[in-house]
């Protein structure tokens, strides 16, 4: 969602979520209320960013961040970790910071769906694929013991890139009990394909429109 995004930006992403049947529309908080207004009673989910992008608020203020999305209809919430816990694979610290906000979430809405997002492409960028393996092993490990739902590539605005078929493997791979989620970066039907291919359960991206027109013209 672009920084200069209003009311009727909003009111067309819900429009097109609907009519494309999308798993989710996923907003700032201060847009929450209004998109949860406009999807009332039908499948597509309210999604809220929590901590985003950078993942570097508090711990408290992702928890309280998370609470007043719930409060405002949020049926899923992805929050940011923190990527220098993640980077020396820092599991337990994790997990001290992840289980408070999950808990948090669900403490304000029992169904919520929790996600976290651990910035992959900044992860594995510069180290050895055994390093860059463990960590998103690390990852996975701790938003199993933190009770997330799924674990999630990327936020698509850190500089490294967004999801990457060799991620979304190893987190298949190691995320046993929770879904994947691949974001940032995807553009093309081809590009949604490669991603379930490798076992993603969901896919998110800002081009879903166009690439929805896609699938009908790939061989």
């Amino acid at each position: 969602m672009e920084a200069e995004a209003d009311q009727a930006a909003i009111d067309r992403i819900c429009d097109e979520a609907i009519a494309h049947g999308f798993a989710s529309v996923c907003v700032n908080g201060r847009f929450v209320a209004r998109v949860a207004a406009q999807l009332a009673g039908g499948p597509v989910k309210t999604c809220a960013v929590v901590g985003f992008p950078l993942g570097a608020n508090s711990t408290a203020i992702k928890c309280a961040e998370s609470v007043q999305a719930c409060a405002d209809g949020a049926d899923e919430i992805d929050f940011v970790a923190a990527l220098p816990t993640l980077a020396s694979r820092r599991v337990e610290d994790a997990i001290q910071e992840w289980t408070p906000i999950v808990e948090s979430a669900r403490n304000a809405n029992e169904l919520v769906v929790v996600k976290v997002i651990i910035e992959s492409a900044a992860l594995i960028s510069g180290v050895e694929d055994v390093e860059a393996e463990a960590r998103i092993s690390a990852a996975c490990e701790a938003a199993r013991f933190a009770g997330c739902d799924f674990i999630k590539t990327s936020t698509g605005f850190h500089p490294a890139g967004g999801a990457s078929i060799c991620v979304v493997r190893w987190m298949c791979s190691h995320g046993a009990g929770m879904r994947v989620k691949a974001s940032g970066g995807i553009r093309t039907a081809q590009d949604v394909a490669n991603m379930i291919e490798a076992g993603a359960d969901r896919v998110g991206c800002s081009a879903s429109v166009s690439i929805m027109g896609q699938f009908g013209r790939m061989p």
